[in-house]
């Protein structure tokens, strides 16, 4: 029953392709970049870095909530996802990137770390920031950046390890450890990620608040965690590998690609049918300065990651079709990231063009449309593919360090017998 998986060299260098041409852009952003604190950049880098961390982190908390759940069909493929969630140390490196950034003023990502912002000697003073300070401060987001993710990451490696441990014996105590691992990051990870979501994304509409934008970015995470999981597993099938999955294995992969776009689209809904209908004002400003500013990112938004998705994966056979489904991945998975682009880039844009007036240092006036802020550019899109080869390359290389089926697991019999 086992079933090795080869890292070839053709993937390793097209990875590595991916990899060169992210680093290219990135640099290219840098160089050419002509906002302030090079914004372009530095969003850029803030964007990708926690686009793909969460992907990791969300599948650590699927594959909890599957062990926990006593899921038979999720085994065939579970080394798939254990691999995507040992991306995480590589996530903490890149964040912590950013919080040094914070530290050492070379970005202005973040409103709340402007020097003399809490100071109400000085002019540029903000009471509403001020009387979040205990929140937000440096010393604040790299502590929870560095403990929250090194959590992640040893329960990660923990639930892996028991899971390698199993190949080699068949003593059940192994799956009691994964359900008692799996227990604890339920709850730890819930309201960890929250607090993540809140520091390194809602914080850079520091004068804003929403009681759902964790769960609308976690659900953001959760699609395309799904996307990239199901792109893989068609992946490895098309090579040869995992041949004991059927088609309904990759129907419930089409359906929780379908499920959770409706998901996503119903908290998006949420957040924003509430915030418009209650109309108050620290609130209304954020979907007030994307629907002005940024209507393309607003409402293509919604056709990527809801229209799309529900249309073509609303037919029964479509789920399990590849050809479909690679084409849906793809564009939702791209959509996500779009998504999280414009979660990201309208506040920065906010904050600079207050600095352009007066507020921040008398920057020069921006303009009334700028790529890389208003809708991706070639350079978004390049350091995304870099980005994407990184993640791919660990996945891969993490794959090919133990069996792609885990011959022990007690549910594998249901695994490879499933009907959904």
């Amino acid at each position: 029953m086992e079933q090795q998986f080869t890292f070839t060299g053709r993937q390793k260098t097209l990875f590595l392709i991916l990899m060169v041409i992210g680093a290219v852009c990135l640099g290219l952003t840098y160089m050419t970049d002509g906002t302030p604190h090079h914004a372009r950049f530095w969003t850029n880098f803030l964007h990708n870095s926690v686009f793909f961390t969460g992907i990791s982190f969300i599948g650590l908390y699927w594959l909890a909530a599957h062990t926990l759940g006593y899921s038979g069909w999720h085994v065939g493929l579970k080394r798939v996802m254990e691999a995507m969630t040992l991306f995480l140390p590589i996530g903490l490196l890149l964040l912590l990137v950013i919080a040094a950034g914070v530290w050492g003023h070379w970005h202005h990502l973040y409103h709340w770390a402007e020097k003399g912002i809490t100071d109400p000697t000085q002019p540029n003073y903000d009471a509403l920031i001020a009387g979040k300070a205990a929140l937000l401060n440096p010393m604040t987001y790299t502590v929870v950046t560095i403990a929250v993710v090194l959590v992640w990451t040893a329960i990660a490696y923990k639930i892996r390890q028991l899971s390698l441990k199993e190949d080699t014996d068949r003593d059940v105590r192994y799956y009691k450890s994964m359900k008692l691992w799996a227990a604890i990051l339920l709850p730890i990870g819930a309201f960890s990620s929250a607090f993540c979501i809140w520091l390194w994304i809602m914080s850079i509409d520091s004068h804003w608040y929403s009681t759902m934008f964790a769960w609308y970015t976690s659900a953001s995470w959760l699609v395309s965690a799904m996307c990239i999981l199901t792109l893989i597993v068609l992946y490895l099938r098309g090579q040869g590998y995992l041949g004991h999955l059927n088609k309904h294995h990759i129907h419930d992969l089409g359906k929780y690609v379908f499920a959770f776009s409706i998901f996503w689209t119903y908290v998006w809904f949420s957040q924003f049918m509430l915030i418009w209908y209650a109309n108050v004002g620290e609130e209304t400003i954020y979907f007030r300065n994307r629907m002005d500013n940024f209507p393309v990112l607003f409402y293509g938004n919604i056709v990527i990651n809801f229209l799309l998705p529900f249309f073509v994966l609303m037919r029964n056979s479509t789920k399990w079709k590849t050809g479909s489904l690679v084409f849906i991945c793809v564009f939702v998975l791209f959509g996500h990231w779009i998504d999280f682009f414009q979660m990201i880039k309208p506040g920065i844009w906010e904050s600079l063009s207050h600095a352009a007036h007066g507020h921040g240092g008398g920057h020069a006036e921006m303009p009334a449309f700028m790529m890389g802020f208003h809708f991706p550019g070639l350079l978004e899109v390049g350091t995304f593919l870099g980005f994407l080869g990184l993640f791919l390359y660990f996945v891969f290389s993490r794959m090919a360090k133990a069996s792609l089926i885990p011959v022990n697991d007690p549910y594998l019999p249901e695994s490879l017998h499933y009907h959904g």
